[in-house]
């Protein structure tokens, strides 16, 4: 398409979107290849400078592996799942709040704009309460595990974010979450996004990963559109499956909360927030109610 085309094309998506909340999970590939992280930056700022309230939330799992691994403690995981002990909870708000997302709210700044850096804990952003024992298969035999500090989200408090949005702050999230007592805990990063989704009352949620999209089974072809309803049975016939299951999890409930579209886009290819939010055929797959 010529550029001018390009432009108008964007305009009435520009107009709908003008003071809208976008909350965008930065995930995959762009936390450990900087300039792929840039690229979804520089869409993010675009965004905010047109005229939306743009929050980030992001994940971290490998690099939290990587520093464990470094500091000479092997990560241990039973039946795919991550135990987090005291030393691990550390070492993971180290790498979540002191590195990932410092870094973000620095390549904020760098890219023209004013970020906030932010976990679970301030503010109670994110309360949550420890998950219970989990049940797992190992071989051919079913076990109950205790995955030490990992939360589960009983209630997001906005008010720290509407006051960043309101004041033309980009919020940036890590996925650390404060319980009753007072004690943090490490909590899903995809869920996260959809919970401050809904809480903020937000008009989209995009997640970023590795892939184009939801895919069919054959892995042929990606679904522009879904409504919620197809998309619970593509998870319920296996055709979204493994580490899709907490994101496309993550859009259901956002769109069940009240959130109009959630998108899946693969964040590997530049500029695909844009592309996906401002034409009309988009680049990833929106889930509709």
């Amino acid at each position: 398409m010529k550029r001018e085309e390009v432009l108008m094309e964007a305009l009435p998506y520009i107009q709908q979107f003008h003071g809208q909340t976008i909350v965008i999970k930065l995930g995959g590939h762009a936390m450990v290849d900087e300039e792929v992280l840039m690229n979804a930056i520089k869409d993010a700022i675009l965004l905010h400078y047109v005229g939306m309230r743009v929050v980030l939330v992001h994940g971290g799992g490998p690099e939290i592996t990587e520093k464990m691994k470094a500091l000479g403690k092997e990560p241990k995981f039973v039946g795919g799942l991550r135990i987090t002990d005291d030393e691990t909870l550390e070492i993971a708000q180290m790498v979540l709040v002191g590195k990932i997302n410092d870094g973000i709210v620095s390549l904020v700044a760098r890219c023209g704009a004013l970020g906030v850096g932010l976990s679970g804990n301030d503010g109670n952003l994110i309360m949550a309460k420890k998950i219970g024992m989990q049940r797992v298969v190992i071989g051919d035999e079913e076990h109950e595990v205790d995955l030490g500090y990992v939360g589960e989200i009983e209630r997001i408090n906005p008010e720290i974010l509407d006051t960043l949005l309101k004041n033309n702050y980009i919020g940036v999230v890590a996925p650390i979450a404060i319980d009753r007592a007072g004690r943090s805990l490490n909590i899903n990063a995809d869920t996260a996004a959809g919970e401050i989704a809904v809480a903020l009352g937000a008009f989209k949620l995009i997640n970023l990963t590795d892939v184009d999209g939801v895919m069919d089974k054959e892995r042929t072809q990606v679904f522009r559109r879904l409504r919620v309803t197809e998309t619970e049975d593509l998870m319920a016939d296996g055709t979204i499956s493994e580490g899709m299951i907490p994101k496309i999890g993550s859009c259901v409930r956002a769109v069940r909360g009240g959130v109009p579209h959630a998108h899946i886009v693969n964040g590997n290819k530049p500029h695909t927030i844009l592309l996906e939010l401002f034409t009309d055929a988009g680049v990833g797959t929106m889930i509709t109610e």
